[in-house]
């Protein structure tokens, strides 16, 4: 039987246990369709600089991730390179919701997922306050998490998706703006430049605008409230200066945006990195080693390109995660 082929069995069978998990329990009925085994890989994939690790030689590893193209992304970079090490990885990508995606994770549905140290800190072990470095945020998130859930954090990478202001490359450069500071006293001096777009929960709630005006005293002429996507392109057509993002949104660079330097340091840390439950590791601690030089090349610029290709160029999800990681040596094309 070819490992193609067996790969398809393993999750035929395993689709059947993740909806037997669903249907006991009425927690995640609600997203019992984000709890589906995608495909196997579509690509062959062979060693490079990682190279098989004979403890994990066959070792069924399911890797989930939740469904945006940041989170499917770095999901396909985890199962190809634990493939290169000899893995069995299953698909189970683009769960719908960060808490359904958490709670697979706590229940043994999947084995490990990329998550954000803010997220873990204020939604997950529901913090109200925000520690103002990565390297803080990354070790009060890992001991609680340990202490308290089991989950292990493996080493945080530089992509730091958290919340910004963006304007165009062109209004930057013509007024010249770098930092929030800079935009302040931009806006106290023309303050009918102040119009920004902004989601309608980030418009009121205390990490968000009214936090971060507290902040700068910045003025705000006018508040145009959207849907996430709709901003970026908001912003880039002129329906409004200013706009909340995500620093490492792919559309940032697609659409020749510039993310403002929060330099006051309001917004959370939103360090992305592994996590994987205890019990787990430690029957397979190879897996650490496999996964550190991914989260090792990743940063914010690397992420952006990425997710660029997906969101602006169109290109398969899986595909770029491929491209990237045999240009980076990690696997051999297959």
């Amino acid at each position: 039987m070819t490992r193609l082929r067996h790969r398809r069995l393993r999750h035929r069978r395993l689709r059947h246990r993740v909806w037997a998990f669903v249907a006991v329990l009425p927690l995640l009925a609600a997203s019992a369709c984000g709890l589906t085994v995608n495909a196997a890989l579509p690509f062959e994939v062979r060693p490079g600089s990682i190279q098989p690790v004979s403890s994990l030689d066959g070792v069924e590893i399911t890797v989930g991730s939740k469904d945006f193209t940041e989170q499917i992304l770095l999901g396909y970079l985890a199962q190809f390179a634990l493939e290169a090490a000899g893995a069995e990885t299953v698909d189970m990508t683009n769960i719908h919701g960060s808490n359904s995606a958490r709670h697979a994770l706590l229940d043994g549905q999947i084995d490990l997922q990329w998550e954000y140290t803010g997220t873990g800190w204020l939604s997950y072990l529901g913090h109200d306050e925000p520690l103002p470095t990565e390297r803080e945020q990354y070790r009060a998130v890992r001991e609680a998490d340990l202490a308290r859930n089991g989950v292990v954090w493996l080493p945080y990478s530089e992509v730091n998706n958290t919340y910004a202001f963006a304007t165009t490359e062109r209004f930057a450069r013509r007024h010249g703006l770098s930092t929030m500071t800079e935009v302040t006293e931009f806006l106290r001096n023309a303050p009918e430049h102040a119009v920004f777009c902004v989601e309608t929960e980030f418009a009121s709630r205390p990490d968000g605008m009214p936090g971060v005006r507290e902040t700068y005293g910045f003025p705000v002429t006018t508040t145009k409230t959207f849907g996430t996507g709709a901003i970026y392109s908001a912003v880039a057509n002129g329906t409004c200066a200013f706009g909340e993002v995500f620093t490492t949104d792919g559309r940032i660079a697609g659409l020749d945006l510039r993310v403002i330097t929060d330099d006051r340091g309001f917004f959370p840390q939103y360090n992305a990195a592994v996590t994987v439950r205890q019990e787990f590791l430690d029957r397979h601690p190879a897996i650490a080693d496999v996964l550190a030089p991914i989260a090792e090349e990743l940063d914010n610029e690397e992420i952006i390109e990425l997710n660029k290709q997906v969101d602006v160029d169109g290109r398969d999800a899986a595909t770029v995660a491929r491209d990237w990681m045999v240009a980076k040596g990690f696997i051999s094309a297959g």
